[in-house]
């Protein structure tokens, strides 16, 4: 393995030349033969070529990592980008509801607010911020040793912990969802929706996503997604939970359009963690109200339980682009001017033969032009 030592000596020397020329007074007959000379002639390198297999190692070895790193690093940035794509769309399918009905005044659950010993404990008017109601004032027995607060709420009160199982709309697993998706990167003026151009009609009408057979479909089944998304329907459907559709538009514009296609991809989104169960799944609370031949107000509180399913579409789109190839291009050639240096630098002071190395490697002209080696 060899190391080479290119350095340039014939400019320094013409120069060199002429100054002393000109101190000596040898006229401008010498200057102009020198000025045509430096401006006519070649130079060329002097190489030294050291068969130091250590050396030589070295310097092949930081070149490749140099060569690597810039290579890592830049790897995408040969590409002109277009912006992200943040696009997020929710679609909710109610599988389980409880209901609560009516209207009246009713005794608090005992606690350390609401418990009470005579009128006074109570004020009428006052609402507890986790309480279930208005308070009237008064004192009523709860039980044969406790009494509490009465409130004017809706009752009865609720009880979540009650869920109907299995879930009431546990058909629901086979409903299918439409997603259309447009995409646009005004960069490169492009243009495309998820519904490509090879689906006509008649596979729309008859196709459902499916990884290997119709991984283009943009009909989606309910329950392969949640399965997909590694759950079991039946057991989400019962609390609820937030299921992710991923739609991911990376192009190289580079290729002709076809090979734009959207990856789907799905994952749950809520917490699932059962060290933490606190108020698990996804549910909300709805009433519909109206009045009874008596002309009493009711109402129907119906916190539903279900699955809700997010869109999420991202992407990134690029060209080749002629400018930062070359920039990474001229940064990789500066990196590589660095490891003669270093490899110098452990020829010059670590090997066992600097001496002999530098004896050829540095040469210095004299008054009459020479060049002879400077030893070390």
């Amino acid at each position: 393995m060899y190391y080479r030592l290119t350095q340039s000596v014939l400019t320094l020397h013409q120069v060199l030349r002429f100054i002393v020329d000109i101190s000596s007074g040898m006229g401008c007959k010498n200057c102009c033969s020198i000025c045509l000379q430096c401006l006519f002639g070649y130079e060329t390198n002097v190489m030294l070529v050291i068969n130091n297999k250590g050396v030589g190692a070295l310097f092949r070895l930081i070149q490749f990592l140099i060569i690597a790193y810039v290579a890592a690093r830049d790897k995408a940035s040969v590409l002109r980008y277009d912006g992200t794509l943040p696009y997020v769309l929710s679609i909710f399918t109610q599988e389980n509801v409880a209901c609560w009905i009516t209207n009246d005044s009713f005794l608090q659950i005992p606690s350390e607010v609401t418990k009470c010993e005579s009128d006074s404990d109570c004020k009428e008017g006052y609402s507890e911020v986790h309480g279930n109601g208005v308070q009237t004032g008064r004192c009523v027995q709860y039980s044969d040793t406790i009494k509490t607060c009465e409130v004017q709420a809706w009752c009865p009160l609720e009880n979540d912990t009650v869920i109907p199982k299995p879930a009431l709309l546990g058909a629901a697993e086979d409903f299918t969802v439409l997603i259309k998706n447009n995409v646009q990167y005004p960069k490169f003026k492009f243009r495309k929706r998820n519904i490509l151009h090879h689906i006509n009609s008649t596979y729309l009408k008859n196709c459902t996503f499916d990884r290997k057979t119709d991984p283009h479909c943009p009909i989606f089944r309910l329950g392969d997604m949640v399965t997909e998304a590694g759950e079991d329907f039946s057991v989400m459907a019962l609390k609820g939970g937030i299921i992710g559709i991923f739609i991911d538009w990376n192009c190289d514009l580079d290729f002709p359009e076809r090979f734009c296609i959207p990856k789907y991809s799905f994952s749950r989104l809520d917490n699932k963690n059962p060290e933490n169960n606190v108020a698990p799944g996804y549910n909300f609370r709805f009433a519909k109200y109206y009045k009874t031949n008596e002309s009493t107000e009711t109402r129907t509180l119906i916190k539903a339980f279900g699955i809700r399913f997010d869109v999420i579409v991202f992407g990134m789109a690029g060209k080749f682009n002629i400018v930062p190839t070359i920039v990474n291009l001229g940064a990789t050639l500066s990196f590589l001017s660095l490891v003669t240096a270093v490899c110098d630098w452990v020829m010059l002071t670590c090997m066992k033969d600097r001496d002999l190395y530098a004896k050829h490697k540095f040469i210095h002209l004299n008054q009459n032009g020479d060049s002879v080696p400077l030893v070390s």
